[in-house]
C-alpha cells in the first residue's frame, strides 16, 4: 500500500505567486478530494499475472527483441551524430532518407519527424492557422490541438463531438479554416466521420488536420492508420501522430502534401526549428517498428478481436461506452472519489486500467480507461468483464467522459 503523501513543506522556495497554485493544488486535490492519496496511484503493483491495461502499446513493440536487437547494434552510430535542428539536415541524411520512406507508408507526398506527436500538432497548427485563420476543434480532441491554435494565435471555435453539422455551421458563421480532429478520440475511443469531415473542408474551403496518434499500427493496410482504411488520403491535408502509441516510440510525424510544405515547416514551426534532430538510434528504431507493424498482421487481427469481445461484454452489463470504435474504451466514473473506488476495486480483481481526470477531462467527469493490446487473453477479458460486473452499481447512466 502506498504511504499518505506529505505535503506540509510544499514549495517553501517559491514565490508566492507560485507558492499559492502549489498550495492550492495539494489542498483542493490530495488533503481535498482525494482523501490524502494521489487520483492516480492505486493501492498497490500488478504482479507478473495481472491483467494490464494501462498502456498504449496496443500491439505489444516494447521490448520486442527484432527491434531491440536493431537499436543494440545502431549504438556505435552515436559517435560523432549530428546534433542539431532538423532544418539543417541534408537530403540524403538517415533522418530524410526515413521521412521519405515513412511517407511512402502513410500513402503520402512527403513527411515530417518531430520530436512528439504533441510538437507534431503544436507545429503544425502554428504554420497553418493565425489570428485571421480560426481553428474548428472537436469537443474532445486532444489537448495538443488547442495547444496549437494557441501557438497560432488562432481563435479555437468548438464544435460538438464528432457533429458535422454544428462543424458546418460554425464555418458558416466565422469563414474558413483550420479543422482539426483525432481519428480515434483518447478517453472514449470513439471514431471520427473522417468522409463526412472531408465532404465539409471540400465545401467550405478549410485545411483538415487528422491526428492518427491512436490509430497508426493499428488500423489500416499494414497499420497506415484510418485515413488510409478509408481511401481519404487525397482528401485530408495532413495527418499528424504519435509513434509513442503503437510504435512505442517517442517521435511525432506529420505527412505533409510535398517537399515544399515540409521546407516551410522546418523553417517556421518552432519545435522544428528550436529542437534538435532525432538520434541514430531514434532511427533505427522506427525503422525497425516500421518493418514488424508491416508484417505482423496477427497483432491488428487479435486486437480487434479482443476489442469486439471486451465490447460486447461490457455492453451487456449496461455500460455506455460512448461510441468506442476499437481498442480504447472507458468507464466513465464522474466525480473524482468515484474514479479512486472503482479503481481500487477494479485492482482488487487485478485488473490495472487508467485513470482520466481534469485537465484531461472536465470536473466530476473522471474515466477508468481500458487500453487494450493484442496479448490479453480470454481469460484477462473475462476477468475484466468480471470486474466490470463489480463496480457496475457505482457508475451511473448520465455519467460520461470526455477529453
Amino acid at each position: 500500500m502506498h504511504a499518505m503523501i506529505d505535503t506540509s513543506a510544499v514549495g517553501s522556495l517559491l514565490p508566492s505567486f507560485v507558492q499559492e497554485r502549489v498550495e492550492a493544488f495539494h489542498t483542493a486535490g490530495i488533503r481535498g478530494r482525494w482523501h490524502g492519496r494521489h487520483i492516480l496511484r492505486g493501492r498497490r503493483l500488478p504482479s507478473p499475472g495481472s491483467t494490464v491495461v494501462d498502456s498504449n502499446d496496443y500491439l505489444r513493440l516494447a521490448g520486442d527483441k527484432r527491434i531491440v536487437d536493431a537499436v543494440v547494434e545502431s549504438l556505435d552510430a552515436m559517435r560523432g551524430a549530428r546534433l542539431a535542428s532538423a532544418v539543417l539536415l541534408h537530403e540524403e541524411h538517415p533522418q530524410t532518407v526515413l521521412e521519405r520512406e515513412f511517407a511512402r507508408y502513410l500513402g503520402s507526398e512527403a513527411g515530417v519527424f518531430t520530436q512528439s506527436g504533441y510538437d507534431a500538432n503544436v507545429g503544425l497548427l502554428q504554420t497553418l492557422a493565425g489570428p485571421e485563420v480560426p481553428v474548428y476543434v472537436d469537443m474532445l480532441a486532444h489537448m495538443s490541438l488547442w495547444a496549437g491554435a494557441k501557438a497560432a494565435g488562432a481563435t479555437a471555435r468548438p464544435f460538438r463531438h464528432n457533429d458535422t453539422a454544428h462543424l458546418l455551421r460554425r464555418i458558416e458563421e466565422h469563414g474558413p479554416g483550420v479543422i482539426a480532429v483525432d481519428s480515434m478520440y483518447s478517453v472514449c475511443g470513439s471514431l471520427a466521420p473522417l468522409a463526412a469531415l472531408c465532404d465539409v473542408a471540400e465545401q467550405t474551403g478549410c485545411v483538415l488536420v487528422v491526428d492518427e496518434a491512436h490509430s497508426l499500427g493499428t488500423h489500416g493496410p499494414e497499420g497506415a492508420g484510418m485515413v488510409a482504411q478509408a481511401g481519404l488520403t487525397a482528401r485530408v491535408h495532413f495527418r499528424t501522430t504519435s509513434l509513442s502509441k503503437a510504435f512505442a516510440k517517442r517521435a511525432g510525424y506529420i505527412t505533409c502534401p510535398d517537399e515544399d510544405f515540409v521546407e516551410y515547416f522546418k523553417m517556421t514551426s518552432y519545435p522544428a526549428v528550436f529542437a534538435s534532430t532525432l538520434v541514430p538510434s531514434d532511427l533505427v528504431q522506427i525503422a525497425a517498428t516500421l518493418d514488424v507493424v508491416r508484417h505482423d498482421e496477427w497483432r491488428r487481427t487479435r486486437l480487434r478481436e479482443v476489442a469486439t469481445i471486451l465490447r460486447e461484454g461490457l455492453t451487456g452489463l449496461g455500460y455506455d461506452l460512448r461510441g468506442s470504435g476499437a481498442h480504447i474504451m472507458s468507464l466513465p466514473t464522474g466525480p473524482d472519489e468515484t474514479v479512486i473506488e472503482v479503481r481500487d476495486i477494479m485492482e482488487d480483481h487485478d485488473v490495472f486500467g487508467s485513470v482520466f481526470c481534469p485537465p484531461a477531462t472536465p470536473r466530476n467527469r473522471t474515466a477508468l480507461r481500458l487500453s487494450l493490446h493484442c496479448d490479453l487473453t480470454d481469460q484477462d477479458l473475462d476477468r475484466i468483464i468480471h470486474a466490470g460486473e463489480a463496480v457496475r452499481p457505482l457508475i451511473t447512466a448520465g455519467r460520461s467522459s470526455t477529453s
